[in-house]
């Protein structure tokens, strides 16, 4: 142990901690000569890339916008949702059959349109036509079928709403 403590009174000791030290500064100062280089050359390859401009601010507008899309599609994304709920109650299906309601007015000018919705609610109508006069009359329709009484027509419209096969034939 003593001997350990006299070379470190001596001034061997003292010269290896100096060369130490120098070694250890130059390393640091070439460390920070090639940080230097680096940083530079950093920042001439992001001026290259925004082509005269700096990238990084380009980077930061782009990631606003991203940010901005991002929203936007979260807000359409309720907007489409909230949609998406309420359209089973629109009207979806329609049924009309045209017909001759009197044998003396050679055409079919009458109708019976039925419009549904998903949950086969809505109306039917019913237009009966003669040469006198023109009548239309509404009854509500509930699952497919209406409290109040349906002609046959009406209830071919209906039948062909909730088929869905089409909007129009003429009844023969």
């Amino acid at each position: 142990m003593e001997n350990i403590i006299g070379f470190l009174k001596t001034d061997t000791f003292l010269i290896i901690n100096a060369i130490l030290l120098c070694v250890f500064l130059i390393g640091i100062l070439l460390l920070i000569i090639k940080l230097h280089s680096i940083n530079k050359k950093y920042k001439t390859f992001l001026a290259k890339l925004g082509k005269g401009e700096n990238i990084e601010e380009d980077l930061e507008n782009y990631m606003y916008r991203v940010e901005r899309v991002e929203k936007q599609n979260a807000e359409m994304r309720n907007l489409i949702e909230t949609i998406d709920n309420n359209i089973d109650n629109c009207i979806q299906k329609i049924g009309i059959i045209r017909y001759n309601a009197f044998k003396d007015t050679g055409s079919d000018l009458s109708f019976a349109l039925a419009m549904l919705d998903e949950k086969n609610n809505g109306v039917v109508l019913n237009g009966i036509y003669s040469r006198e006069m023109s009548n239309i009359y509404a009854k509500p329709v509930e699952n497919g079928k209406s409290k109040y009484t349906i002609s046959e027509e009406e209830q071919e419209a209906i039948q062909k709403a909730m088929e869905n096969k089409g909007i129009y034939r003429v009844k023969e």
